[in-house]
C-alpha cells in the first residue's frame, strides 16, 4: 500500500513537472491564447486595441524618415446634434472628418490618442483589394477571371480549386465557413487561434474542403476568401504582402504613424483583418480613393481600379448592402459612395459627391445587434451631407 502511495506521489509529481515544463515551453503561445480569450472584454478592449502588439505576434513596417505627407487643417465644422450621441452609444474611439481634402472635425475618446495605431480589423481587406489593383495593373496577374489556382496552386484540393479570382474578390467563392464572431467554436473564432498559436494560415485555408453553392453563384460574406487573395498576390509576384503593401501603397503615401501587420507563426501577414494604422492615415487612404487613386503627387491605385472595386458587382440580395471588390456600397449610394467596414465599428467611408471622407475606429461589443449597421451609414450621410 505504501509502495503504490508512493508510486502514485511519484507519478503526480512527474505530470506536474511536465505540465509546468510545457506551459514554459509554449509559454508565448498561452499568453496570446489567454489575449485572446479576454481581447473583447468590456474592461479592456479599448485598450487592447490600441495595443494589438502586445497581445499577437507582429510585422511593423519599415516607414522612410521622411515628413508625412500633408494633412491640412480645414475651417472646423459642428457636425450633427446626433452625433455625439452616437460616439457614445456605438463607443467609438475616434472620429476624424476630411472636407475636400482637409480636416474639418478631429476627435478622440474613452482615453485613445491621435497617435494610437489600432486594429482596423476588415478594414484592411480593402487595402489587399487596393493592392490587387496594383499587381494586376503591373501585369503579375493576367485577369481577376484566372482562377486561384492558377497563382495558388496548393489550393487544388480545396473547396477553392474552382474559383476565379473575381469569386474570391466579391465574396463569391461558395466556400463553406462559419463567420459568426460571437460563437466560440465558429470557423472565424478558430483561425483567431490558429493565429493565437502561431501555426498556418495558409494551412488553415488549404483545408477548407466543403462548399455551399457553386463559385460565383451566391454571395457570403467569409474572411477566409481574403486571405485566399493574399496567397493569389504572393504567388504571382513571388513576394510577401507585407512587403508589397509598404512598397506599393504605405510608403508612397508617407504615413505619419508606424503601421504594422499582425502575422501567423511563419510570418505571413493577417491580411484579413491584421492592419493596424492610426485614424488620420486611414483617413489618408480613404482621401487617395477620394481622388481616384493619386496621392502624395503619385497615382498609388490605378483609377480604373478604384471604380471597378468599389462599385456593386456581387450577386447581394435586392435591396441589401452592395459589395464590390472588398468593399461595401450601401444600400442607395450615388457612384463615388462606399465604405470599408470592420468588427466593433472601425469604418472608412468615402463620399465622392460631397468630397467628404469619414474615418472611425471603436470597440462596440454590440456591432452586430439588428440595426447598428444602418444606423452607422446614416450616421456618415448625415455628417457628409450637413459639411
Amino acid at each position: 500500500m505504501r509502495k503504490a502511495a508512493k508510486w502514485a506521489g511519484g507519478f503526480i509529481l512527474i505530470f506536474t513537472l511536465t505540465l509546468g515544463a510545457l506551459a514554459i515551453w509554449k509559454r508565448e503561445e498561452v499568453v496570446r491564447l489567454m489575449g485572446v480569450l479576454d481581447l473583447f472584454s468590456e474592461e479592456k478592449i479599448v485598450t487592447n486595441f490600441s495595443n494589438m502588439n502586445a497581445i499577437f505576434l507582429n510585422r511593423p513596417f519599415a516607414m522612410t524618415r521622411i515628413a508625412p505627407s500633408p494633412l491640412p487643417s480645414g475651417q472646423q465644422a459642428t457636425l450633427p446634434a446626433a452625433v455625439s450621441d452616437w460616439v457614445a452609444e456605438r463607443s467609438v474611439t475616434s472620429l476624424v472628418v476630411l472636407k475636400d481634402g482637409a480636416v474639418v472635425f478631429e476627435e478622440y475618446y474613452q482615453g485613445t490618442a491621435r497617435e494610437d495605431v489600432r486594429i482596423n480589423w476588415s478594414v484592411s481587406k480593402s487595402y489587399l483589394s487596393a493592392l490587387m489593383g496594383i499587381v494586376l495593373a503591373e501585369g503579375a496577374i493576367g485577369s481577376v477571371d484566372d482562377l486561384v489556382v492558377t497563382y495558388a496552386p496548393e489550393l487544388a484540393a480545396s473547396a477553392y480549386a474552382t474559383a476565379s479570382i473575381r469569386d474570391v474578390l466579391q465574396m463569391e467563392s461558395g466556400v463553406t465557413f462559419d463567420e459568426d464572431y460571437l460563437d466560440f467554436f465558429s470557423d472565424i473564432n478558430r483561425m483567431g487561434r490558429v493565429l493565437a498559436l502561431g501555426r498556418s494560415m495558409d494551412a488553415f485555408a488549404v483545408a477548407q474542403d466543403e462548399s455551399f453553392t457553386a463559385p460565383g453563384t451566391d454571395w457570403q460574406y467569409v474572411s477566409i476568401d481574403t486571405h485566399v487573395l493574399g496567397m493569389v498576390i504572393r504567388g504571382a509576384t513571388g513576394r510577401d504582402v507585407h512587403d508589397l503593401m509598404n512598397e506599393k501603397i504605405l510608403r508612397p503615401m508617407a504615413l505619419e504613424g508606424a503601421p504594422y501587420y499582425l502575422v501567423d507563426g511563419f510570418g505571413t501577414a493577417f491580411v484579413l483583418g491584421g492592419l493596424n494604422m492610426t485614424t488620420r492615415d486611414n483617413a489618408r487612404f480613404g482621401q487617395m480613393f477620394a481622388n481616384g487613386g493619386r496621392w502624395n503627387g503619385q497615382q498609388i491605385v490605378p483609377a480604373t481600379w478604384v471604380d471597378q472595386s468599389t462599385t456593386a458587382t456581387a450577386n447581394t440580395a435586392p435591396g441589401a448592402i452592395g459589395y464590390g471588390y472588398q468593399w461595401w456600397i450601401p444600400d442607395g449610394s450615388a457612384p463615388g459612395q462606399y465604405l470599408a467596414r470592420g468588427i466593433y465599428g472601425q469604418y472608412l467611408y468615402v463620399d465622392r459627391v460631397n468630397d467628404v471622407v469619414i474615418a472611425t475606429h471603436g470597440a462596440d461589443r454590440a456591432f452586430r445587434e439588428a440595426g447598428v449597421q444602418a444606423q452607422n451609414e446614416a450616421m456618415f450621410r448625415l455628417i457628409a451631407e450637413s459639411l
